[in-house]
């Protein structure tokens, strides 16, 4: 649940991506929807674990377990972890162009974007503009930060067999997203079909980004859900910005998870996050039935996590889509407050923020629309410290 095949062999140069992947993915002796993520310095132990002998080709994918067995060090969606004894602090305090959090364990951070009526950002917000509720009680806002803060982002490219003609497009604008973001982002690159698989690790090198894209077999079923799952994980693991992001760049609905789109859901929020934002490349969809279907899971995965889903009607529109993205992941309020109910009480809490502001008419805030209490610490690690005023 939530894990990859291993990656595929580093690439010593940008190569036609089907014949590429042709010369190594068709002999796969066993097709399995999950298997643990594991960087490329441990890809010969995992297959000597699988063929011990010195004549392993490893070039070829490894057999693997099956998705059912939960391999990372993250629980199952359906598991409650105990609350540990929380410890007393402070919030966010500036010190310098630096803002750091103090051990506070018991403070809800919210990453939160702001629109007006017409859905552009709003920025300059100030701290008593904003108010927040916790299953429908007011809460007190006990820090407020309005910074360009760096993310660690798993881009998401479909692989399956529809993306012929389109997988060029879908490229550019996973690049162009790299460009417009903050210099200090990282990123890696999932391709999926059925399966999920991580074609470079998190990093920074816009090169190794581009060669991860460049990795295309034209064949394959959609397994959205669980290149979801696997990718939540993967952030959950080595994410090393204050941050998370996932970006889902796809043209059809899922017809290969092991997990429902519920459970997909429930396992990002599980840990904390990330934001999903989708671009749905549905204007020569098959079916509109098909459409309908893939519309409704990018929307609700990105709605349920305070991301964006966008549809544009051809591939002009692309452009401006991943412009909006960038724009939008750059420009956030995060707001931390301190629960009135004991997070030692456990279950999933409901958020709701609201702003307003003499100058707007209206305000919509975009944030999760919630968490489980034991997600608190795992919000203060990815924010220890933040960089902030330097961009």
């Amino acid at each position: 649940m939530g894990v990859f095949p291993l990656p595929r062999p580093p690439m010593p140069d940008m190569v036609p991506a089907r014949s590429f992947v042709r010369r190594w993915v068709v002999p796969v002796a066993v097709l399995l929807f999950a298997t643990p993520l594991m960087p490329a310095g441990a890809q010969s132990q995992a297959a000597q674990s699988v063929q011990p002998a010195p004549s392993v080709d490893y070039t070829q994918r490894q057999t693997q377990p099956a998705l059912d067995v939960d391999r990372d060090p993250i629980p199952s969606p359906d598991y409650e972890a105990p609350i540990l004894p929380q410890k007393p602090g402070a919030p966010l305090n500036k010190s310098g162009n630096l803002y750091t959090l103090q051990e506070n364990v018991n403070e809800v951070l919210l990453n939160c974007t702001v629109v007006d009526a017409k859905k552009r950002l709003v920025k300059g917000l100030r701290q008593r503009d904003f108010q927040v509720w916790e299953d429908g009680v007011p809460q007190t806002i006990a820090s407020f930060v309005n910074h360009d803060v760096p993310v660690s982002m798993g881009i998401l490219v479909d692989d399956s067999g529809s993306m012929i003609g389109k997988r060029d497009t879908a490229n550019q604008a996973a690049l162009d997203l790299i460009h417009n973001s903050n210099p200090d982002d990282n990123a890696f690159i999932v391709n999926f079909n059925q399966h999920a698989y991580l074609d470079t690790a998190l990093t920074s090198n816009v090169y190794d980004l581009q060669a991860g894209l460049a990795h295309f077999d034209d064949s394959g079923m959609t397994a959205l859900y669980d290149a979801v799952a696997a990718s939540a994980d993967e952030l959950a693991r080595h994410a090393t910005q204050p941050r998370q992001v996932l970006l889902i760049i796809t043209d059809g609905s899922d017809d290969a998870s092991r997990l429902t789109l519920e459970q997909a859901v429930q396992r990002v929020q599980r840990l904390g996050g990330p934001v999903v934002y989708s671009i749905g490349l549905l204007y020569d969809a098959i079916s509109p039935e098909d459409a309908a279907s893939a519309r409704n899971a990018l929307e609700t995965l990105s709605s349920d996590t305070g991301g964006l889903a966008f549809f544009p009607r051809s591939p002009a529109e692309i452009d401006r889509v991943v412009a909006q993205i960038a724009l939008d992941i750059r420009n956030q309020y995060t707001i931390g407050y301190h629960p009135t109910r004991s997070p030692s009480l456990g279950g999933y809490r409901t958020v709701r923020v609201e702003a307003s502001d003499r100058h707007y008419e209206m305000l919509i805030v975009r944030t999760t629309k919630g968490y489980y209490p034991r997600q608190i610490p795992q919000m203060h690690e990815a924010a220890q410290v933040v960089q902030a005023g330097s961009h």
